[in-house]
């Protein structure tokens, strides 16, 4: 799994001084589990994106971009052409934009 989200949240944790266990309670998941979410072991469930965003004072939409990201590279880190699938993607999205702004 990827840990772009983990390593967010983790110096978001770190620098706000809040101690693991602490995310984990408001979670209502046991600490090591938190870990995990951090090391990019396993994923945070979309529920909980809020919750950690609220506590960490970060917008909850970058938490949502970092998650959403973790799981679009997890979908596609082991094809050969994994940076040209992305660039193709954001083409795609960017263009959407244009086209559904002009509507």
């Amino acid at each position: 799994m990827s840990t772009i989200f983990g390593n967010k949240i983790k110096t978001l944790r770190e620098d706000k001084k809040i101690p693991q266990r602490q995310l984990a309670s408001a979670l209502q998941i046991d600490t090591a589990t938190y870990c995990k979410i951090e090391k990019g072991d396993r994923r945070a469930k979309r529920e909980q994106l809020s919750v950690l965003a609220e506590l960490l004072e970060v917008d909850s939409k970058e938490l949502i971009r970092l998650w959403s990201a973790d799981k679009v590279y997890d979908i596609i880190a082991e094809e050969d052409e994994a940076t040209q699938i992305l660039n193709l993607v954001a083409e795609n999205i960017i263009e959407y934009k244009r086209k559904t702004a002009k509507l």
